[in-house]
């Protein structure tokens, strides 16, 4: 095991886009210096979908501790807030206990409230919260940025009209508080844990390579259970505004299931949904990890040997 003296209070922080192989390098870490990895994707959370999420399977959640995977219900409104308090809680008790706490995902808004905390948003109330959903649900293209530009068009302008989360957002903040989103968030958040106390690494893989990687990573999910998942998820009959069905891929799944394309279709249009999030994804990176350690993973076995100059350095 590597010597823990230079992680001694120190939180990894791991990024990086779908498939980049970030999960991997996470578990490998965490069997070499006593670690316990902690989610950081916003769609492993939930419990009813490890395959279509990506999730770690149970062979490797038995290799080292994992925390903050598949502890939600997909009925439940999982949030930013509440994320931080779990990893809170986590990163803490990893601490108490001398173990390297080893944050790894993909949901770049997690990280910037982990570093830079949230904004003191109030609480939205559960009505005002559920139309905007259901509006956000049936909504034409362009029809809620416009209604947005009318009421708050500040932060209108930096939304585009197919950002219908962020919209969604915008306008449940706007009608509860009567104050502008962009207002709430020029109040600066408390920090869980300070950069300097972090070592941050991002995995990076050529454009290229990764859309291979994730076309391959949905067909193989088809033969792992993807479909069954998709099917319990139908069957629970869930509000389509909320967070879980919004997962890459669920919606072709259910829509073969429903009889309206083929597999075929289904998987093509997975493999699409997947590779704009990659894209989105990256476009975060590029704009806030800029300070970060980026790494390429090449091979399993060089996976730690490539990282621990950064974290031992």
């Amino acid at each position: 095991m590597v010597d823990r003296v230079a992680l001694n209070g120190k939180t990894v922080l791991i990024a990086g886009a779908t498939a980049s192989g970030k999960s991997t390098l996470a578990l490998a870490l965490a069997e070499r210096v006593g670690g316990v990895v902690i989610n950081a994707d916003s769609r492993q959370v939930y419990r009813e979908m490890r395959v279509l999420t990506a999730r770690p399977t149970a062979g490797e959640e038995a290799r080292a501790p994992h925390r903050l995977y598949g502890h939600v219900a997909a009925a439940d409104a999982y949030s930013a807030a509440r994320y931080v308090a779990d990893a809170t809680r986590e990163i803490a008790a990893a601490h108490a206990a001398a173990e390297v706490p080893i944050v790894v995902g993909g949901t770049g808004l997690y990280f910037k409230a982990l570093l830079e905390g949230l904004s003191p948003v109030p609480p939205i109330p559960d009505e005002v919260r559920r139309r905007w959903r259901e509006a956000g649900a049936r909504a034409v293209p362009g029809e809620l940025h416009r209604l947005l530009a009318e009421r708050d068009p500040e932060i209108a302008r930096r939304l585009v009209a197919t950002d219908i989360q962020r919209i969604v957002r915008a306008l449940e903040v706007h009608e509860a508080t009567g104050r502008s989103l962009n207002d709430w968030q020029r109040v600066p958040g408390r920090p869980v844990v300070r950069e300097e106390e972090t070592v941050r690494l991002v995995v990076r893989r050529e454009r290229a390579e990764l859309h291979a990687r994730c076309n391959l990573r949905f067909e193989t999910m088809i033969g792992e259970g993807a479909l069954d998942e998709a099917r319990t998820m139908a069957a629970l009959k869930l509000d389509p505004g909320l967070p879980a069905m919004r997962a890459i891929g669920l919606r072709p799944l259910m829509a073969h299931l429903a009889g309206e394309i083929d597999l075929a279709t289904a998987v093509q249009h997975g493999q699409a949904e997947t590779r704009q999030y990659v894209k989105r994804q990256e476009s975060w990176i590029k704009r806030y990890f800029v300070a970060w350690n980026y790494c390429k993973t090449k091979q399993k076995d060089d996976i730690c040997d490539e990282i621990l100059p950064f974290i031992q350095f």
